[in-house]
């Protein structure tokens, strides 16, 4: 791990397209980090999460979306896969990026961050399923973590309570 991070943007990611991403661009925003399966019994979230990114995008807000295959090989697609069926099936317009490992020897940086900064149940960091989700503030310092089970629209007052107000 990157043992000089202080903020989710020291990190860098690859996206879905095969492009390097610096995390840094997203500076100033709130984020939502997911990591996604598209075969998974919680793959409907990636509708609630697609309304949460367009609904408060306009206010300094990402869904950020990071496909895994570790949990019951839910995401065996290629990352065209990957991408095709987002954009079919929820309209995802989100930025997805290339699938990670977020557990074990070969977890991506910016997952073995998010863990250490905001532990699980009982202060366990291991992630337990897909759709673990972590609210980020525009500072880069994790807000919250939630469960799978959480519903993304459960969010929203959280994601609210981290933006500068609606415009009237």
């Amino acid at each position: 791990m990157n043992t000089t991070a202080k903020t989710v943007f020291d990190f860098s990611a690859v996206s879905l397209a095969g492009q390097p991403v610096e995390l840094a661009q997203y500076h100033g925003k709130a984020l939502l980090i997911v990591n996604t399966a598209s075969a998974c019994g919680f793959t409907p979230q990636y509708a609630g999460l697609e309304k949460l990114h367009e609904r408060f995008q306009e206010r300094g807000f990402a869904v950020l979306g990071f496909p895994c295959n570790q949990f019951g090989a839910q995401e065996s697609g290629t990352h065209e896969e990957i991408g095709a069926f987002c954009d079919a099936k929820f309209g995802v317009t989100f930025p997805l990026f290339a699938k990670i490992d977020v557990n074990g020897a070969n977890a991506h940086p910016l997952y073995q961050f998010l863990k250490q900064s905001a532990p699980g149940v009982l202060g366990t960091e291991g992630i337990k399923w897909n759709f673990t989700k972590f609210l980020v503030k525009p500072d880069g310092t994790v807000a919250h973590r939630y469960a799978p089970t959480t519903k993304p629209e459960d969010i929203a007052a959280d994601i609210e309570a981290l933006l500068p107000p609606a415009r009237a």
